[in-house]
């Protein structure tokens, strides 16, 4: 046996095991559940010398915040630390700000955790501990990008293993906090330093990677170590933290969808809550991306309580790191968060406010979400749609392209359902055991081209109950490592056979629509083609097919004007294989419509995807919302009620932000099918214009009208 393949089995059962550790069941004292309302005050160096504690403590009573993250140590400390080498800020003197705001906190009966950040380190500490550098792949030790009196720590060595842990328990240990937050505590790039040396290969026999592609046996075996290794230093922080205050825990500012570089089931196994780091937008991002967040967070994480981090300024490259958002911009990606089952958690830097301008919108929307908390703690989402997404694909499949082959993919037929309003569920692929994904009506699998045997067996499995499985393009046509198959893992539910070739990139080529009765081309009755996508595998049917609603238009020329015409105008490729399996349905597209549609945004493909998903449930939606532009709906039930989210994005700053304004929505209309024997309601509200709602029960459906939708409104209904 090759010695890479005992490695990787090596690490795989280490990761597995650590994974399967007993974890600990909920004891009294725990906090995680509590907050539903964060506040973070990250601290500049020079705050000490001015620092207003009153007034921070009055902000947090005022906005009725119940925790609060406060900085602690690590490149600084605010605290009189008596660790050596633990940098003290500059105008710390006698002062204890971090203690003081704990005392105040405590006082207001909130959650209080101590923020850390490891990742760079001062002059005197590199002078005395010159391996706690990061090291380039040259050999040299790197500089702070940012700040050049600092250097880069190494996140794998003695620094964080040794140095920090003493930090962590120094802090816990004095303040008796619920926990410790570290930021930029994975790492700041690949490290040769000698500690990543000589550890690696111990672990794996091989010399550290010289590049990023994954098939190379040292970087797939370096992918596998660190993530052992963070996880490893997870286990000993929270250990340590425990050790001082047995109801305190580390939380790691880790995880979120495929690009994440750790594994989000260990995440989901180890943290008893979450805080997802998405802060705001930029460059071209939807404000959907806050609550994919909380969808990737959910899927591994099920119940456990997950916090939405939001900044209140900028998020850009530039890094303006003292500036202000817009009130609009703030108000719905907040919105488009708490929709998705993240509480809202507001960060900035430093305790001196120099644009104060975020402060009232803050202050609004959490007296707003306060006041109606009891309808904010879910139990349970309702969607019978599952959007699954795969960590191993991005890695060994996609490499340094995974944004453009994984991820394009995903966003496609994210944007495709918020404009269905088609409420839905994130699934990760590492978790497709029956008791995960029962509930879903249908499984929808975004180019998820690395695909175990076994979770092939899953998929098959699911659909075998009378499930949904729609996929596209490259589909389980390699295996869990990146290596490609001689055919799909999932060819026997495609109905067709790989035949060996790719297409594309594609220029001027259609899909012909036939069979206008087929429930694929709903909404698109008058359209004799459609434009087809960029790439397509080619590939050979060996089911059969009772229809064929899209077939293949091949590419012709586009210039020069005189020669642009079709040189088969028809042809008897199927480009959509829909096939009925026992109770079971199956839709395959062997091309990348939803990459596609998230580049160019057809209305045609967004039909296609809409209509792809309504066959797939038969049309059996948990709601129906009839109305102009473009919300995104969320159902949740909680322990007495139901609630149907409404977050409206209709705004020309959609695409890309910020928002100007907040646009309405006026005349929405909503149709939510009642849960199984509930066929009278106490009472129906709208939680943001604080009235009674307009509504009736038939067939099984609470109908209720909506006037207007200016961000977010929330029709709440108690049983």
């Amino acid at each position: 046996m090759p010695h890479f393949i005992r490695t990787r089995r090596c690490f795989l059962q280490t990761l597995a095991s650590a994974a399967a550790l007993p974890l600990p069941g909920a004891q009294p004292g725990e906090w995680f559940d509590k907050p539903m309302r964060w506040s973070q005050l990250t601290l500049t160096e020079d705050d000490p010398k001015h620092f207003n504690l009153k007034f921070w403590l009055d902000y947090f009573a005022r906005i009725r915040s119940d925790a609060a993250c406060l900085s602690a140590g690590g490149v600084v400390a605010y605290y009189p630390t008596k660790i050596p080498l633990h940098h003290r800020s500059q105008w710390l003197g006698a002062a204890d700000p971090f203690g003081d705001l704990v005392k105040g906190c405590r006082k207001q009966n909130m959650v209080v955790i101590a923020r850390t950040d490891p990742h760079a380190i001062h002059q005197d500490a590199a002078d005395a501990h010159p391996d706690w550098i990061m090291v380039d792949a040259a050999g040299k030790p790197v500089r702070h990008w940012s700040d050049a009196s600092l250097w880069v720590a190494c996140a794998l060595g003695p620094y964080n293993f040794e140095f920090l842990t003493e930090v962590h328990k120094e802090i816990v240990g004095l303040y008796q906090v619920d926990g410790i937050f570290t930021n930029r505590w994975a790492g700041s790039g690949m490290c040769y330093c000698g500690h990543c040396r000589e550890n690696f290969r111990k672990a794996s026999g091989l010399d550290l990677p010289r590049t990023n592609n994954p098939q190379d046996p040292a970087r797939r075996a370096h992918i596998l170590w660190r993530q052992q290794r963070l996880f490893e230093l997870w286990r000993v922080w929270d250990a340590e933290i425990r050790k001082q205050n047995p109801n305190a825990r580390y939380i790691a500012n880790a995880g979120g969808g495929a690009l994440s570089s750790l594994d989000m089931k260990t995440i989901g196994e180890l943290a008893p809550t979450l805080f997802a780091d998405r802060q705001a937008r930029r460059g071209l991002m939807p404000p959907w991306e806050n609550g994919k967040n909380g969808k990737e967070y959910r899927a591994t994480l099920g119940a456990k309580p997950i916090v939405g981090i939001f900044s209140v300024g900028l998020e850009e490259p530039y890094r303006w790191t003292d500036s202000v958002q817009s009130e609009a911009e703030i108000r719905i990606w907040v919105a488009v968060g708490v929709a998705n089952g993240l509480r809202p958690w507001w960060s900035m830097f430093s305790a001196s406010v120099h644009d104060p301008r975020w402060m009232k919108p803050v202050d609004l929307m959490y007296q707003w979400l306060a006041k109606w908390e009891r309808y904010l703690r879910n139990v349970a989402p309702i969607a019978g749609v599952g959007l699954v997404y795969s960590q191993q694909t991005a890695t060994f499949y996609g490499g340094e392209k995974a944004r453009a082959k994984v991820e394009d993919h995903t966003l496609g037929w994210y944007q495709a359902l918020i404009e269905a309003r088609i409420p839905f569920e994130m699934v990760h692929d590492r978790l497709l055991e029956r008791e995960r994904i029962e509930g879903f009506s249908v499984l929808i699998l975004p180019n998820i081209a690395a695909l175990s045997d076994d979770q092939c067996r899953q998929l098959r499995d699911y659909v075998e109950r009378g499930g949904s499985l729609i996929a596209t393009h490259e589909t389980s046509l390699y295996d869990e490592w990146g290596n490609r198959r001689d055919d799909f893992g999932l060819a026997e539910l495609f109905g067709v056979h790989y035949a060996g070739r790719m297409e594309g990139p594609m220029k001027n080529a259609y899909l012909r629509l036939q069979n206008h009765g087929s429930p694929l081309l709903r909404g698109l009755e008058d359209a004799p083609r459609i434009i087809h996508g960029v790439h397509r595998l080619e590939v050979t049917p060996f089911a059969t097919f009772v229809e064929k609603p899209l077939t293949l238009i091949p590419s012709y020329p586009d210039l020069p004007m005189e020669m642009v015409y079709p040189r088969a105008d028809r042809t008897d490729t199927a480009e959509a294989y829909l096939r009925e399996i026992g109770k079971g349905r199956v839709l395959y597209f062997n091309w990348d419509i939803d990459r596609t549609f998230w580049e160019v945004l057809s209305p045609d493909h967004g039909l296609l995807l809409r209509n792809a998903v309504d066959w797939g449930t038969r049309d059996a939606r948990p709601v129906f919302v009839d109305a102009p532009g473009t919300l995104d709906v969320t159902v949740w039930r909680q322990k007495d009620s139901l609630t149907v989210h409404l977050v409206n994005l209709t705004n020309p700053m959609m695409m890309k932000g910020p928002f100007r304004e907040l646009i309405p929505v006026n005349g929405v209309k909503v149709r939510l099918r009642l849960p199984r024997g509930l066929r009278t309601v106490s009472k129906v509200q709208l939680l943001a214009a604080e009235t009674r709602a307009r509504h009736s029960i038939n067939s099984g459906y609470l109908e209720v009208q909506v006037p207007s939708v200016l961000d977010h409104e929330i029709i709440a209904v108690d049983y």
